[in-house]
């Protein structure tokens, strides 16, 4: 491997990397037994559509199947159809429903776990019940794939709900009426700004208790809550209050090693966007966990906060674009490609520290194809190697 490739930081000052030689070690298996962790995955454009930023989602079919089947070996559910997978920012409900049936089919032909999103993204906005029909047809559309259903926050009913009790009645009449208990997503507007004031406040403790609320009414129906506030505290507040039997799924791609890890009242499991980039190592230090050694699992996972901080920071939506670009350095795409164009939501500076701090964890399987490809990014870029 060649000695160093020069990374650009902000400002254009250039400073020398050094490729890691080897990979961490990576070993598939069975399903994960002390947490139940999924992975929310990215889709793969195809980069030979003619489409515009504007245009329906043009997927690679064949190479997101192929990085939903690498996340199941490695014992990872699959959380699909999740904003990780550009629900509304390029993916659009019609190319949305096509992912869920194509991957739940999917999961069922190598007995992987999937879980899909439902939300409301036929619509604009809608009386609240115009956004229960659309969240049922979506709903429908995931228990006859035989998945299971995330309710999603809804982008409608957060521009429709006059209080509380619009969003008391629109998730009740869905929890009574879905098949199978289901995961509750509660978004934040960090990751999409359309959600302020989900749950009829932006006072979060004021939001906490109606979301709350919702669970109490309808625990049989409720199997966990996906939390994704970046908030630990708050986070560990809501799984104590918990009804028992209501698992906390750990949407905090900040705090997730000690929110996964728990304490003397209880832990979270996970379901994480930085799952996606992750995998491998993520699943190596769940099995650490499975064996009882807290500490080992930390000495695995938390090195990765920094990385995770790194392509969730403001803004935070902007997320996913990393997530591609480091699927991609990783060999599980043949190119860096978005739908919706979305490759060009970050800067070169931040490109550059991505690589860097993932190539220091090991994650790519082969460490000269990363270089190689970020040395290519960078001549693009018009950086002299």
């Amino acid at each position: 491997m060649t000695a160093t490739i020069r990374l650009p930081g902000v400002g254009g000052e250039l400073r020398d990397h050094t490729p890691r030689s080897e990979p961490l070690a990576a070993v598939t298996g069975g399903a994960l037994a002390s947490r139940t962790v999924f992975s929310a995955a990215h889709v793969v454009a195809d980069p030979y559509a003619d489409v515009s930023p504007d245009s329906p989602a043009a997927v690679d079919w064949d190479a997101t199947l192929a990085f939903r089947r690498h996340l199941w070996s490695h014992g990872l559910g699959v959380a699909e159809a999740m904003d990780t997978a550009q629900r509304g920012m390029g993916l659009d409900w019609a190319g949305a429903a096509e992912l869920i049936r194509r991957s739940a089919a999917e999961a069922k032909a190598v007995g992987g776990r999937i879980a899909c999103g439902v939300g409301t993204d036929q619509l604009t906005e809608g009386s609240p019940g115009e956004i229960r029909k659309a969240y049922e047809e979506q709903l429908a559309v995931v228990e006859e794939s035989g998945a299971q259903a995330i309710l999603m926050a809804s982008r409608a009913l957060a521009k429709a709900a006059t209080g509380p009790e619009d969003y008391l009645e629109v998730y009740g009449h869905l929890l009574r009426q879905s098949s199978d208990p289901v995961i509750l997503h509660w978004l934040g507007p960090m990751f999409d700004p359309a959600l302020d004031g989900y749950w009829g406040s932006s006072d979060l403790d004021a939001a906490t208790e109606v979301f709350l609320q919702v669970i109490a009414a309808h625990p049989d129906k409720v199997d966990g809550i996906k939390v994704s506030l970046l908030d630990a505290r708050r986070e560990i507040d809501i799984r104590r209050r918990l009804p028992r039997g209501v698992r906390c799924y750990t949407g905090d791609d900040f705090n997730y090693p000690e929110l996964i890890a728990g304490d003397e009242q209880g832990f979270s499991h996970a379901l994480l966007g930085i799952f996606d980039p992750l995998g491998p190592l993520a699943a190596r230090a769940v099995r650490v966990l499975d064996t009882g050694d807290v500490r080992g699992f930390r000495e695995l996972l938390d090195p990765t906060v920094e990385l995770s901080r790194h392509l969730f920071q403001t803004p935070t939506r902007f997320y996913k674009t990393g997530v591609v670009f480091l699927a991609w350095l990783a060999g599980h795409q043949s190119h860096f490609t978005m739908v919706g164009g979305l490759q060009s939501a970050r800067s070169l500076p931040h490109f550059a520290r991505a690589y860097e701090l993932a190539d220091g964890l090991g994650l790519f399987p082969d460490p000269e194809l990363a270089a190689t490809r970020m040395r290519t990014m960078l001549t693009l870029y018009g950086v002299a190697q």
